[in-house]
């Protein structure tokens, strides 16, 4: 069976450097970059909360914290930076279930607002 990814493998190549924990770099080597990159992906995009994340993905408390961490010193920021170049606009759509009105907005006129 294939392997499906969030990201494509030219995305991947393009962030795989900038990432803490990488073959190479100073400090721990990470088990799996990509498996935990698109776990987070996977979270943000189904909407559901850390502790539902599937266990392929490992402990959702390991997953959780290494994000964080990751927010806190910029990494997501500059991977963002470098994919955002190459955007096609694939996921810019609203849903309705995102978008909210004031409880007032649809009511209806009151006497004396017709014009």
């Amino acid at each position: 069976m294939t392997k499906r990814y969030a990201l494509r493998d030219d995305q991947w190549e393009q962030i795989k450097d900038l990432l803490p924990g990488r073959i190479g770099a100073v400090g721990v080597t990470a088990k799996d970059n990509r498996l935990f990159v698109e776990g987070v992906l996977y979270r943000y995009r189904s909407g559901i909360p850390w502790r539902d994340l599937p266990e392929r993905f490992g402990d959702f408390r390991v997953v959780h914290t290494r994000f964080s961490r990751w927010a806190k010193t910029g990494v997501w920021q500059r991977v963002f930076e470098v994919l955002s170049h190459d955007s096609d606009n694939e996921y810019a759509m609203l849903d309705s279930t995102i978008v909210r009105a004031h409880q007032h907005s649809a009511g209806e006129k009151k006497s004396g607002d017709w014009t």
